[in-house]
């Protein structure tokens, strides 16, 4: 008995201090961009550009991103709906520098469009951050 107890003594400290698995990158990008998107959604076009990638920024200025998300959006209507379609690592993109990239697309209704696709494009930041750096609506 004391032996067991002996045993589970050193077990338990073992088990708490083995490593934590990481988070995968499609799992970071994901948080990133959806929490984006609640910015895009809720017509907050000036707080989703101040959390873009720089490489998004260098591109468009929150002038542009402003008017031209808006055009784009409020004709939709209100978001009814999204579903995560497909998500894919890369490493490199036409058109943009070599870098840590997951393109999400997903399957979204909205009041007005009852069948959209949005492709959202976080990158890694150079700070280590996933932010986005790319968003599409087909």
């Amino acid at each position: 008995m004391k032996l067991a107890l002996l045993f589970l003594a050193l077990l338990v400290p073992a088990l708490s201090a083995a490593p934590q698995a990481q988070p995968k990158p499609e799992d970071l990008a994901k948080q990133s961009a959806e929490a984006w998107l609640a910015l895009v959604d809720a017509g907050k076009y000036a707080d989703s550009y101040r959390d873009a990638a720089e490489n998004f920024k260098k591109r468009v200025s929150k002038g542009q991103w402003e008017s031209t998300a808006k055009a784009v959006r409020a004709p939709l209507g209100s978001l009814q709906s999204r579903k995560l379609k497909s998500v894919t690592y890369k490493t490199s993109l036409p058109g943009a520098p070599d870098g840590q990239y997951v393109i999400l697309q997903y399957d979204t209704l909205f009041e007005h469009k009852q069948s959209a696709v949005e492709t959202v494009t976080p990158m890694l930041d150079k700070d280590g951050t996933w932010r986005v750096s790319g968003y599409f609506i087909k």
